[in-house]
């Protein structure tokens, strides 16, 4: 069994470095801006401005599903960041990062961000899905374009956000849980 989680992660790492070599070669300098622009969608920042519409427009179902899966998925990413501690793609273009934040590109923040979105959105009766996902698989493309996470940072990024709301959900069901949240909250 050892030998076979060995081989694996030895494609994975082949297949990663093979697409962050090929990318590399790709990058253009009009695109690599558009890139540097998208990107930001994901960011802390966004998911705060995105909370703050839902929680004004009324939509109280679409702010607590994400608000919860945000959460959630922060505290994995960071955790999985400093346990992984994998260093950055070589030749980034955009780097995030400073003396306050961890910096190794396992998970991808962003790419699980931007999938809780999506997938709210799925769920949602008043999101546009056809804006949001496009949006969130270029800003999750975006991240392995510039160089600052492989491609099976972003793809587990991605999958860690759809099922950071799928947990949610099931919470958000609990009597209990409703009731904290409502009173952190303010309803």
């Amino acid at each position: 069994m050892e030998d076979l989680v060995r081989a694996a992660a030895e494609w994975v790492v082949g297949v990663d470095t093979a697409v962050a070599e090929g990318v590399a070669e790709l990058r253009r300098p009009l695109f690599t801006k558009v890139m540097n622009s998208v990107t930001g969608l994901g960011s802390v920042s966004a998911g705060l401005a995105f909370l703050g519409l839902y929680y004004l427009a009324g939509w109280r179902r679409e702010f607590h599903l994400t608000l919860v899966a945000l959460a959630v998925t922060g505290v994995i990413v960071a955790t999985l960041m400093l346990t992984v501690r994998r260093p950055y793609p070589p030749r980034p273009v955009c780097m995030t990062g400073g003396a306050e934040t961890v910096a190794t590109s396992f998970p991808s923040g962003h790419a699980a961000a931007v999938a809780v979105y999506a997938t709210v959105a799925r769920r949602s009766e008043r999101l546009p899905l056809a804006v949001v996902a496009p949006s969130a698989l270029l800003i999750a493309v975006s991240r392995v374009y510039l160089g600052t996470h492989y491609l099976s940072d972003t793809v587990v990024g991605v999958a860690l956000g759809v099922g950071t709301v799928l947990l949610a959900e099931r919470l958000l069901v609990r009597e209990w849980f409703r009731r904290r949240l409502d009173a952190l909250v303010g309803e």
